[in-house]
């Protein structure tokens, strides 16, 4: 086992801003009010399962249908390039239909273990060590719970505006890491 802080914590930056939990807080409000509670303990739950274990079978799939690490992570930087886009400038470049229901389904998946957390589990395999992408997703899976716990104080607490900044900071960051993917992925196939 090689645990490394450096790998832990850029992992855990990596899929923080992919997650984006606190830019998605208006969302997790928004079903909140429509359902009522929400699970939040079964879905911090689910979504980890879904993440590490993406981790081990992901790369086995991907070589299933002939396609190596390093094309998936320089295709998984054009996902989180444009992920960072939309946090940037506010648009939306994907819409996805309103969940009818809180449950694991809209919350676990595809909210929080989407297809650019799945991207960027790969890509970040490709580089760094599994035991530290794997504490990686614990540490954000924890702070995943804290907020769908305390979602509407956080939201009082920051105000749209605040919101907002953060979802914007979140945005460069998340641009530098796809820059950073494409760069040092992109070699590997030629």
């Amino acid at each position: 086992m090689e645990f490394d802080v450096k790998e832990i914590a850029t992992a855990t930056m990596v899929l923080f801003a992919v997650i984006d939990i606190i830019g998605s807080i208006p969302i997790i409000i928004g079903l909140r009010e429509k359902v009522g509670h929400i699970q939040s303990e079964k879905a911090s739950v689910v979504a980890g399962i879904i993440m590490i274990a993406f981790l081990f079978v992901g790369e086995k799939i991907l070589s299933l249908i002939g396609i190596d690490v390093y094309s998936f992570a320089v295709a998984g930087s054009f996902i989180i390039f444009f992920l960072a886009i939309e946090m940037i400038l506010g648009i939306t470049l994907y819409n996805d239909d309103a969940p009818e229901t809180a449950s694991v389904v809209p919350l676990a998946f595809p909210l929080i273990a989407g297809a650019g957390t799945m991207t960027s589990i790969l890509s970040l395999r490709a580089e760094y060590h599994v035991e530290n992408i794997i504490l990686a997703i614990i540490i954000n899976i924890l702070f995943v719970y804290i907020v769908l716990k305390s979602s509407k104080k956080i939201e009082r607490m920051l105000g749209k505006s605040g919101l907002g900044i953060i979802r914007k900071i979140f945005g460069v960051v998340l641009l530098a890491i796809a820059v950073k993917l494409f760069a040092s992925n992109v070699a590997n196939l030629f």
